[in-house]
């Protein structure tokens, strides 16, 4: 016994045109109501014709358009592209033969004419629904900023008593080559003009200067930075920063880490509330300025 599954064709589908916007009238599986269902030829797709379907009827489980060659059409076909043929609706297992009203072929200006008027109607839609998905972008960025803050502010305690420590030791290390060399200073005046004389403490005080340039050559070896006295200052104060922070257990990669996240996260939030992103005309700069 040879069994066939056979689809019931139906013409009970009608599009007609009504104050210039396609109207299609078809009957509802569930409780055989015809409903009507204007369609929106330049702003509509096959996708949100065909969801309007299953939302107006929760009987339907399966539903979509096919060629009359039984080809299916994408969702993503436009409203207009689909009404310039015939196309058959399938609505569960009733298929549905649509034949809309023939439409005169648009002229070179007219089509121009008509991609133009998709092109404000896309840009309207955005710009009606762009506040909303702004708003909601600028939530999860500001939830996330406090995320990230809430995690940093104990490490920010460590850090700047650390901070402190540092820069109070950096800074000892400063006053105390202050005071080394005064006391150079002194001893060498009083060897040169009290205890001695000059001819003696000449070879001395170039042997100290000869001395000193060797010690600044073997920092910039070490280092690889030329000996300038606020690097150096800053380099002493990270040396003191760092042994502390291991002291202390601070794990410092954590920090720089929710640092950079802070400031990549207050940057986009940014950039979200920029005049451009959220298409509003951008502030004149005053002459003052």
């Amino acid at each position: 016994m040879i069994f066939s599954l056979i689809l019931s064709l139906c013409t009970d589908v009608s599009v007609v045109y009504q104050n210039g916007l396609p109207v299609l009238s078809v009957t509802l599986p569930s409780r055989r109501e015809r409903c009507q269902f204007t369609l929106r030829p330049i702003s509509d797709s096959v996708g949100v014709f065909l969801k309007q379907l299953q939302a107006e009827d929760k009987g339907i489980d399966r539903v979509a358009i096919y060629t009359p060659d039984g080809v299916r059409i994408a969702a993503s076909t436009g409203i207009d592209i689909l009404l310039l043929s015939d196309f058959n609706l399938v609505i569960n297992d009733v298929t549905h033969h649509v034949q809309p009203p023939k439409q005169e072929s648009l002229s070179h200006e007219d089509a121009a004419t008509m991609n133009d008027v998709k092109i404000l109607v896309q840009q309207l839609f955005t710009t009606l629904n762009i506040e909303q998905h702004q708003l909601h972008k600028e939530r999860e960025l500001q939830k996330r900023v406090e995320e990230l803050h809430a995690q940093i502010e104990p490490l920010e305690k460590i850090k700047s008593e650390l901070a402190r420590k540092a820069e109070k030791r950096s800074s000892w290390v400063l006053w105390g080559g202050m005071a080394f060399m005064a006391t150079q200073f002194g001893i060498l005046a009083r060897l040169t003009w009290w205890e001695y004389s000059w001819d003696i403490m000449e070879p001395v005080t170039y042997f100290i200067t000869y001395g000193s340039a060797m010690a600044m050559y073997a920092y910039f070896v070490i280092t690889r930075q030329e000996y300038i006295y606020p690097d150096a200052k800053d380099r002493q104060y990270l040396h003191f920063f760092h042994r502390g922070a291991q002291k202390t257990q601070f794990d410092v990669e954590k920090y720089n880490q929710l640092k950079d996240a802070i400031a990549q996260a207050e940057l986009d939030l940014k950039r979200l509330r920029d005049p451009l992103q959220l298409h509003l005309p951008i502030q004149p700069v005053s002459s003052q300025e």
